[in-house]
């Protein structure tokens, strides 16, 4: 079972990780996070099927912070390359998309990596609150 997401701003997406971290009892395999120009990319892979109550509060909790996404087939690809084991750094470098983590992510590397975007624009965007 997988969720893939879109988010407005990066403040939600720590949201979707701390709920993550919180719920030891669902069955993450691995939590992909992407920043892309105007919000962010969420993927949440499952180890195993949850149930039909459990799949239904997980949608509940990712449809209040975003919108369910169909992802154009570059984003696809990157997501099925470091499915697959692919790197990061060459996925990124491969399909031009800005990972943010790939794994068990903590809120250190979402926050690390929205300090470094707004140090180099020199203004916070939207997208980065």
């Amino acid at each position: 079972m997988e969720y893939l997401y879109y988010l407005a701003n990066a403040s939600l997406t720590l949201r979707v990780v701390q709920h993550l971290h919180a719920k030891p009892e669902i069955p993450v395999a691995f939590v992909t996070v992407i920043h892309q120009i105007d919000g962010w990319v969420v993927r949440v892979k499952l180890k195993s099927p949850v149930s039909a109550q459990e799949d239904g509060d997980i949608r509940a909790f990712l449809n209040e912070l975003g919108i369910s996404y169909d992802p154009p087939m570059r984003v696809q690809m990157a997501l099925w390359s470091l499915e697959t084991g692919q790197s990061p750094v060459e996925v990124m470098r491969r399909y031009q998309v800005a990972i943010v983590s790939h794994g068990n992510p903590e809120r250190e590397e979402i926050e690390a990596f929205r300090q470094q975007f707004v140090k180099g624009l020199g203004y916070c965007p939207e997208t980065l609150a």
